[in-house]
């Protein structure tokens, strides 16, 4: 009996940590797009071109093709 004094209390602050984190992302928009990360993995997104100082340097730095 004594340890249902312990129990109860324990588990109903628990309960309430688990509703105050759904409200919190709830609040932060965490479930705003659920299949925005699903899609983005499967899309290819061409890498951004190097800087033109990167370009110069790899090609000073290869060997002449001829």
């Amino acid at each position: 009996m004594t340890g249902l004094l312990l129990l109860i209390p324990v588990a109903l602050g628990l309960g309430l940590l688990g509703l105050l984190a759904f409200i919190w992302c709830l609040r932060n928009a965490q479930y705003d797009d659920l299949e925005g990360a699903a899609n983005r993995i499967l899309l290819d997104e061409s890498a951004p071109p190097p800087p033109p100082g990167v370009r110069q340097a790899v090609a000073e730095a290869s060997p002449d093709p001829r």
